[in-house]
C-alpha cells in the first residue's frame, strides 16, 4: 500500500467538527484524501477544517434537511470534485427511560441518527455509481448489536443503522461500492463526558466511579479513543477493502462479539 492510498478520492464526514466525526477527518486526510466536514455548525466546521491544514473545508449541512444536504453537498464537490467516500458520522444521544421517552425525543434521535444517514447516502450514490467507486462507512454503535437500558431511542436508530448498512451492502453488490459500519463502545468524547456529568449529578457518584460503571461492560476497562474508530473507518475506506460490505465492526474492546 502506497503512503496516499487515497490520493484522488473525496470523503465526506458529517458530524465531522469534533470528536470521532474530526478523528475520521484527520485520517482521511493523513491517507491522501480530500475531505469535506460538515456539521450544524457553520462556523465550528470552518475553524476545525482550517485547524486541519491539507486538502480541507467545513461546510454547513443538516444532515436531516433534505434541501441543505443537496446544497452542502454541491458546494463540496464543487471544491474537490465528486463525492467517493461518504461517513455517517452525525449523530445524538440523549437517555431516558420509556415513560419519559415523548415522541418529540424519539422523533429527534430517530431523524438525525437514521434518516440522516440515509438521506446523505442516497444524495451520494448517483455519484458514486458514475465514478464506478464507493465507500459508505456509518458510524453506528455496540448500541445497534445489543440492547442498553434507558435508551430505547438510540438502540433503535442504531439498530435501524444496521439494517440500512447491510440492505444497501446488497443491493450494490455487484457495483465497486461497499456499505459498511463501525459500533464504537463508550468512547472519549463530549457526549461521553455529558453522560459521565449526568451519572455524577444523579447518583452522587465521583468521576472514577462514574466511569468504572461506564467502562463496566468493556473487557479491557476502558474509554475506546477516537484515533481507534478512525483508523477503523480508514481500513474499510481503502482500494483494497474492496470485498469489506455489509459488515458492522465492534470497535469496543471486546464489549461485543
Amino acid at each position: 500500500m502506497g503512503t496516499d492510498p487515497l490520493a484522488g478520492r473525496h470523503a465526506l464526514v458529517t458530524g465531522g467538527g469534533r470528536g470521532i466525526g474530526l478523528a475520521i477527518a484527520r485520517h482521511l486526510l493523513s491517507l491522501g484524501a480530500s475531505v469535506t466536514i460538515t456539521g450544524r455548525d457553520a462556523a465550528r466546521v470552518a475553524a476545525t477544517a482550517a485547524g486541519c491544514g491539507g486538502s480541507v473545508a467545513g461546510i454547513a449541512v443538516n444532515v436531516d434537511d433534505a434541501a441543505s444536504i443537496e446544497a452542502g453537498f454541491g458546494e463540496a464537490a464543487k471544491r474537490f470534485g465528486p463525492i467517493a467516500i461518504l461517513v455517517n458520522n452525525a449523530g445524538i444521544a440523549k437517555a431516558a427511560p420509556l415513560a419519559k421517552t415523548d415522541l418529540s425525543l424519539w422523533d429527534d434521535i430517530l431523524r438525525t441518527d437514521l434518516t440522516g444517514a440515509f438521506l446523505c447516502t442516497k444524495a451520494l450514490i448517483p455519484g458514486m455509481l458514475e465514478l464506478g467507486w464507493g465507500r459508505v462507512v456509518n458510524v453506528a454503535s455496540t448500541a445497534g448489536l445489543t440492547g442498553l437500558a434507558y435508551c430505547a431511542a438510540y438502540c433503535a436508530a442504531k439498530h435501524g443503522l444496521i439494517g440500512l448498512t447491510r440492505a444497501l451492502a446488497k443491493e450494490f453488490a455487484s457495483k465497486p461500492i461497499t456499505v459498511n459500519a463501525v459500533c464504537p463502545g463508550y468512547t472519549e468524547t463530549d457526549i461521553v463526558e455529558a453522560t459521565l456529568d449526568n451519572i455524577m449529578a444523579k447518583t452522587g457518584r465521583s468521576r472514577d466511579e462514574a466511569l468504572a460503571d461506564l467502562v463496566a461492560p468493556n473487557p479491557q476497562k476502558r474509554l475506546i479513543q477516537p484515533e481507534e474508530v478512525a483508523e477503523a473507518v480508514g481500513w474499510l475506506c481503502l482500494p483494497g477493502s474492496g470485498s469489506i460490505t455489509g459488515q458492522s465492526i465492534a470497535v469496543a474492546g471486546g464489549e461485543v462479539m
